[in-house]
């Protein structure tokens, strides 16, 4: 048996999914402004807080995914920003994956474009669309959300009150799931939406800074949301 044989005839490990934290920024976060604090910059602090936690964390891709103008100037170099209409409820959430799992356009027969008849995911194959109100959220729980992607299509961090502060999903996002970042039990909305059972995973809860008054939640023991701190302490 030659080597080419060999290599041929030897199982392969399976491949890691590329992974993707999009950080979705709407004009809502800022409803949550404390009274004395400016609207637009505590949007831009929460904002930028949640995304840098998505870009410290290893083996994934920050995105932001925006209905506010600007934004960019919040993200590092090279980080993509993809522009969505300003949308609410299930709409927002099903625009924002959509964005993330457009089939590429790039031709077959570019350097490492796939064959004919494969879609090309270019914000990789699962992805946490994060709300951008949470900026003091620990990392692990993003991680334990694409841990659960392992044996389901969906997986939720609910929120506080409510709602969901993330939502991972394999990409293309499902059909069937159709739920918002604020539907008051969206984990029960979608396994009741679901075609089969276990598709639907839950992970550990956070909080999100939706009123002036949720402010209280925040951690100060916490490392991180550096600018929602400084804001806040002026």
């Amino acid at each position: 048996m030659t080597s080419q044989e060999i290599r041929e005839e030897t199982p392969r490990e399976p491949e890691t999914p590329r992974r993707t934290v999009a950080v979705l920024v709407t004009p809502s976060i800022a409803d949550a402004a404390p009274p004395g604090v400016d609207a637009g910059e505590f949007l831009r602090a929460a904002a930028e807080d949640t995304y840098e936690l998505a870009a410290a964390l290893d083996f994934v891709s920050p995105v932001l995914v925006t209905s506010v103008p600007g934004m960019e100037e919040i993200v590092w170099p090279g980080t993509p920003v993809v522009e969505i209409p300003d949308l609410s409820g299930p709409a927002l959430v099903r625009a924002a994956f959509e964005a993330l799992s457009s089939v590429s356009e790039t031709p077959p027969s570019a350097p490492g474009a796939p064959p004919y008849g494969e879609r090309a995911l270019p914000y990789g194959e699962q992805a946490v669309l994060l709300s951008g109100d949470a900026p003091d959220l620990p990392g692990l729980l993003v991680g334990k959300l694409f841990r659960r992607l392992g044996r389901a299509r969906i997986a939720v961090c609910p929120a506080v009150g409510g709602g969901a502060v993330a939502i991972a999903a394999h990409l293309p996002y499902p059909a069937w799931a159709g739920v918002g970042f604020d539907d008051p039990d969206p984990v029960r909305a979608l396994r009741a939406s679901a075609p089969g059972p276990r598709m639907v995973a839950t992970g550990p809860g956070w909080h999100r800074l939706r009123t002036p008054g949720d402010v209280a939640r925040l951690d100060p023991g916490l490392e991180g949301w550096d600018n929602t701190r400084a804001l806040l302490s002026v």
